[in-house]
């Protein structure tokens, strides 16, 4: 695979281009391709969250004298699957991911998760090939640059906290959260969950867990709101 339009992307230029390749080598490839001539990321994803988390917390430190409290809630919001997955479809990494029939057919939450890996892959093969500097550099460029919308939008509180926060301002009523529906068998369920406020039904969110349900319906909430 050519990766040159990826580097181009990145802003670097691999020394050894079968680094990169291999940060986008899922485990499911290899089960389905086990003669291809490279191992997948996994590795290089246990690396690359190690300076991703390094680099991250040097810059924080540097920059904000924060308590630690606060400066590990950002970071949080910085680092977690989420923010990564978007990272990196803005460099459209999932088209260069080697995935298996499968995989390749699942966009839901597991490819966020799958992305979010691949990304932390790549900056462990950065590390390898370019050094802690050009690493530092990417990630100032391509993750920290995110910290001024995580700070003006408060996305290092969870939406729960955020939404009982500004119901209580706005409209002085602390929210519910209601299982609407649940479905599937025990060892998978699937809940449906409404967040109330009296009475009202403002919006509702779904998970596997009655936890991510409701955290997802305060977050369609806040967006239903317009609270921000």
């Amino acid at each position: 695979m050519d990766l040159s339009s990826l580097e181009q992307k990145l802003k670097i230029k691999f020394n050894n281009p079968d680094l990169l390749q291999q940060a986008l080598v899922h485990r499911s490839y290899i089960n389905e391709n086990p003669d291809f001539h490279l191992d997948q990321n996994e590795r290089l994803e246990f690396l690359g969250d190690a300076v991703l988390e390094l680099v991250v917390t040097e810059n924080l430190y540097r920059n904000y004298p924060n308590p630690e409290g606060e400066l590990t809630n950002w970071r949080a919001a910085l680092v977690n699957a989420k923010m990564l997955a978007e990272i990196a479809n803005r460099l459209e990494i999932d088209n260069y991911l080697l995935l298996s029939k499968g995989e390749a057919k699942d966009t839901g939450r597991a490819r966020q998760y799958i992305l979010a890996n691949a990304l932390e892959a790549m900056i462990g093969a950065m590390y390898l090939d370019q050094g802690y500097e050009i690493t530092s550099q990417f990630i100032e460029r391509e993750i920290l640059k995110e910290l001024p919308r995580i700070l003006e939008n408060q996305l290092y509180r969870d939406p729960k906290s955020r939404f009982q926060e500004m119901a209580q301002d706005r409209v002085g009523i602390t929210p519910i959260y209601k299982v609407l529906k649940e479905q599937g068998p025990d060892h998978a369920k699937h809940f449906t969950v409404g967040v109330f406020l009296d009475k009202e039904l403002v919006a509702s969110g779904e998970g596997v867990s009655k936890q991510e349900a409701q955290e997802k319906a305060a977050q369609a909430g806040l967006k239903e709101r317009e609270w921000g």
